[in-house]
């Protein structure tokens, strides 16, 4: 017997032309003799065993000189039968696919993965899926191996804070201000607050505007007002239009909570969920004004607000909360175009991340070098849209982790949903764990040993076309729950707009620094040349003449001259100082006219 273990087998007893099972089921051990009339190979077999250190090996060696085992053996029911059954759950557990979820707080989230079939794993494990519900530290997406995906898109965060939202899209507006009139108007505060007053004082009345914390959440810090010297100059805010007349729904204002799942950013692939949430304010809308301008629950369509409402009514259908089959079932009674209005949202959500699509795949390029064919990264967005009554929807915001909270039987059907097919749509197998490690241990040796060769362009695209097959195939057959808005057979009408934006990326970024430097370089060049030039051409310093210049006895005189140039009385004058004063004498005598005048004596005098 083996050292390790008390390993077993089933002698088969066989005769010339015969082949019969031994019907005593005892097993026999490996060092038993065993008689020559029985078996007459035992010196060999003993050999073969000897040589055997683990379960595999003998479950494929011993097996093979003896070709008649008995039909429990064989069919796997004995003894080596249950370990060659416990050797595949073993092979199978270690197949199972890992996901980190030490950075995520939602229930929901841990359900869907563990029926999905991931295994929940810590940092320092091999695990798949990294997913998290706060902002990713730089250092954490790029250590990721090439087998492994992230929930978040590095530069994700220029469209998911209102203040970074606001100056996209308004810059976008000054380009197409028709086709990316797609939001409030919005200023950023305090830099702003010139073009703010400049567009309220072109409005007839004043206009009622409302105030958001650039970076805040969940209806914190918002208020409405009209008169802006209520708000201090100094404070951080986002200040928006407030739409007055939006459409209603049984007399309450509301606005759309849209999924969108995000899986590839070069190119860019865009999803929409079929399901989300129709957020109802608690209080029936009515305008403005100042007496009811400080009634959240009825301006204010945020869930975390309105949940506290007394009047807040849990149902799916009329309710604070309802889905989007009900929300499309009363606009079609009020004689909306329903199909123009998903239309037209799909279109703001495309524009929207068209505006930061370089910066998205700028980052995602720096940061995932070697990440040639598959995507490392997905992202569920939550887009806020609210309707006006011309049926135009109108971005608010974009949240970067939309809440999976299930406090509601339609919030747990819709959000897990959601996560799941997700799951489903990202094809988290489509790359082999073990291919990626040896294509990166080979890499690694040849930058360390070799020359860097060139890239080949044609195995990149090639590789490239292959996986967009697969993907697309893939997508086609786990595409139930979502929608592809982006590519679409309209995509040339968005070509102007990436062209545009990819232009403008490129002015305000890499071009920015190099045009900086190179006007304070050229400045100081101005400068020291017009300085040289000043001093080159200046004329030379006369002494001041005529009535205002100071005389030698003047006060102040002294101070007026130069160190290095001070006139000879001056120095004469010091000199004097140091001789022994002469005996008094009798002065001459002058004329009577200059004995009274009041001028001081001068030195040509005094000499």
């Amino acid at each position: 017997h083996s050292s390790k273990k008390n390993l077993q087998l089933y002698i088969i007893m066989t005769t010339p032309g015969t082949c019969q099972q031994d019907n005593d089921d005892d097993s026999v051990d490996v060092g038993e003799k065993v008689t020559e009339q029985n078996y007459t190979q035992q010196d060999e077999t003993e050999k073969i065993i000897q040589s055997i250190s683990d379960d595999s090996a003998i479950s494929d060696t011993v097996r093979s000189p003896i070709s008649c085992a008995p039909s429990d053996v064989l069919s796997g029911d004995g003894e080596d039968g249950g370990e060659s059954e416990k050797k595949k759950r073993k092979k199978k557990k270690q197949q199972q696919l890992g996901i980190n979820l030490t950075n995520c707080k939602y229930d929901s989230v841990h359900r869907v993965c563990r029926r999905f079939g991931l295994k929940e794993m810590a940092d320092e494990d091999d695990w798949v899926v990294f997913w998290t519900d706060v902002s990713v530290a730089m250092e954490r997406v790029m250590s990721l191996k090439r087998y492994q995906k992230i929930n978040h898109f590095p530069g994700m965060i220029e469209i998911c804070r209102k203040d970074m939202l606001a100056r996209n899209i308004t810059r976008m507006m000054r380009l197409f201000p028709k086709e990316y009139y797609i939001t409030p108007k919005s200023w950023c505060l305090p830099s702003e607050w010139a073009q703010l007053h400049d567009y309220l004082r072109g409005k007839k009345g004043n206009k009622y505007l409302i105030f958001k914390p650039e970076a805040g959440c969940q209806g914190k810090g918002i208020f409405i007002t009209k008169n802006i010297k209520e708000v201090k100059t100094t404070e951080r805010y986002i200040c928006q239009e407030y739409i007055q007349r939006p459409i209603l729904i049984d007399n309450y204002k509301f606005d759309l909570r849209i999924y969108v799942l995000i899986t590839s950013c070069d190119p860019l692939r865009v999803f929409t969920y079929y399901e989300g949430l129709g957020r109802f304010c608690t209080q029936e809308y009515k305008d403005p004004t100042g007496h009811n301008q400080e009634e959240v629950y009825m301006h204010l369509t945020n869930y975390a607000i309105n949940k506290h409402s007394k009047d807040f009514i849990q149902n799916d259908m009329t309710g604070s909360k309802r889905r989007f089959v009900s929300v499309n079932a009363s606009l079609k009674e009020a004689g909306y175009d329903v199909d123009q209005l998903w239309i037209d949202t799909e279109d703001v959500i495309i524009k929207t991340l068209i505006s930061i699509h370089p910066i998205l795949k700028h980052n995602y390029r720096s940061c995932f070098a070697h990440h040639t064919v598959t995507s490392a990264c997905f992202e569920i967005l939550g887009f806020d849209i609210l309707i006006d009554r011309k049926l135009r929807p109108l971005l608010l915001e974009v949240n970067h982790s939309p809440s999976f909270h299930t406090d509601a039987p339609m919030d747990k059907d819709i959000k897990e949903g959601l996560l799941y097919e997700t799951l489903n749509l990202i094809d988290l197998g489509s790359c082999d764990k073990r291919k990626c490690q040896e294509e990166e241990r080979k890499r690694v040796l040849e930058r360390l040993f070799t020359k860097r060769a060139p890239k080949d362009r044609k195995e990149e695209e090639i590789a490239m076309a292959n996986y967009m097959e697969h993907l697309i195939i893939h997508e086609k057959k786990y595409m139930k729950g979502f929608k592809l808005i982006y590519p679409n057979e309209n995509e040339e009408k968005y070509s102007k707009f990436f062209e545009q934006s990819a232009s403008l990326f490129g002015e305000t970024t890499a071009s920015r620094a190099r045009q900086e430097a190179a006007k304070n370089q050229r400045v100081e060049l101005e400068a020291k040349q017009k300085q040289y030039d000043e001093f080159k051409h200046a004329p030379a310093k006369k002494p001041p003449s005529g009535p205002k210049a100071l005389k030698p006895e003047s006060p102040g005189h002294e101070k007026s001259e130069t160190k290095t140039a001070k006139p000879i009385f001056t120095l004469y004058d010091k000199y004097k100082k140091t001789l022994v004063p002469p005996p008094p004498s009798q002065p001459p005598s002058l004329p009577e006219g200059e004995r009274n005048s009041s001028r001081p004596m001068s030195i040509a005098d005094d000499g």
